[in-house]
Order: C-alpha cells, then structure tokens, then sequence
C-alpha cells in the first residue's frame, strides 16, 4: 500500500514517541517494513488490535519473527505506524487526483471521489482509524485534526480566489471531513442498499456543498 521510501520518515515518526523508531537504511529493509506495514493492515483489520498477534502478522508478510523487533519495540508502535501510513495513504490519494486549473468545487469533487476509491480498496482503514481512538487516542486524534487543516486551507484557497464566501474555517471543515467520512461508511463499507459509484457520491456531495439544502 504505499511507496516504500516515503514510508520510512513516517514510521520514524509514529514510533518515536516511546524512543523505538527503527527506520531502515536499505531499499530491502524498506521492502520488509512495507511488508509488515501491509500485512498488519489485514490482520488488524480482520482481527482488530487486541486479537491480532506479532506471531501472525510475521506469517502473513513472510518475514521471520525476529526480523520483526529490527523495525517496531512492539504490537502497540506497528499500530502506531500503521495508523500514520493509512493517514498518509488517504493524504496523497486525494492530492494525486488534484489538477492545477481545478476550481475550488472541483477539487473537493475529485478529492471525495479519490478517497472514496482508496477506501473501497482497503476498506480496513475504517476498522484500524477507529479502533486507534481507544488503543492510541493521540494517533486517532492527529489523523483527523490533520484531515480537517487540509480542508481549512482548501478552504481558505477558495475563499481567496473568490468562488467561496469570506468567513470559512475550522467548523466548516470538520462539518465537510464529517460528510467526507460518514458517506464512505455507507456507500463504500458497508454498500447497502442503493449502489453509487464513488463519482457519484462525489457529485451529490458536490451538489450539496454547492446549494445548499435551503429552498431558493
């Protein structure tokens, strides 16, 4: 899931509030943590953080036990990681769908649509994000404080530019992560009932951002 460079600074990050950042020097050494990272992404999943085991997260990436404790102290600083790795995969899903020349709409379409598309692909990702809000309450806190400051300064762009009104912020774009993450809940995770393309859900989205629900 991930490139394995770009990976390292931010498994150094997510471990080093307990002093046990282990970032490797080699590409191979990168190969394995994103092994690691990527297997324990199915296990935690599947399992969720208390079930899941070192023992099998190694089985399924394919990497002797010992290899393990080269990269992470423990289960805890692996979730940790992974809690970062998964922040950042919804980051550059969304950037790499972003165009210059794209309006300030536009670019909350494509952002949705983006995001909505990762997580059909790793539907885990729900499962892990919430999860952290009890087994690390300040990784669970950082992945959506960070979300919500890249749409206040997507905001503020816009405001800017002059396609949004003066005054947006902060509430404004929890209010729009709220929508982001609670639309993928239905129509990507759980997919029941009436099926949406993820562009669809983006432009009825869209359309609410752009009207309103206020009779004109």
């Amino acid at each position: 899931m991930g490139n394995t460079r770009s990976i390292v600074k931010r498994v150094a990050a997510a471990a080093s509030a307990d002093g046990d950042a282990k970032a490797p020097r080699t590409e191979r050494g990168r190969r394995t943590l994103r092994k690691l990272l990527d297997a324990a992404a199915v296990e935690f999943g599947e399992k969720g953080f208390h079930e899941a085991s070192v023992s099998s997260i190694t089985r399924r990436a394919g990497v002797a036990l010992g290899s393990f404790y080269t990269y992470f102290d423990s289960k805890d600083a692996l979730f940790r990681a992974l809690v970062a790795d998964m922040s950042e995969m919804v980051r550059t899903s969304a950037r790499s769908a972003i165009s210059e020349g794209m309006g300030p709409l536009e670019i909350e379409r494509a952002a949705l649509a983006a995001f909505l598309r990762f997580a059909a692909e790793h539907k885990e990702v729900y499962r892990i994000i919430d999860e952290a809000e009890f087994v690390d309450p300040a990784s669970y806190r950082t992945h959506y404080e960070t979300i919500a400051a890249r749409f206040a300064d997507r905001l503020r762009a816009g405001t800017a530019s002059g396609d949004f009104r003066e005054g947006l912020g902060e509430l404004e774009a929890w209010a729009m992560m709220g929508i982001n993450v609670f639309v993928g809940l239905r129509y990507v995770v759980w997919g029941a009932g009436e099926e949406l393309s993820p562009e669809a859900v983006a432009d009825g989205v869209n359309r609410l951002l752009a009207e309103g629900i206020v009779r004109r």
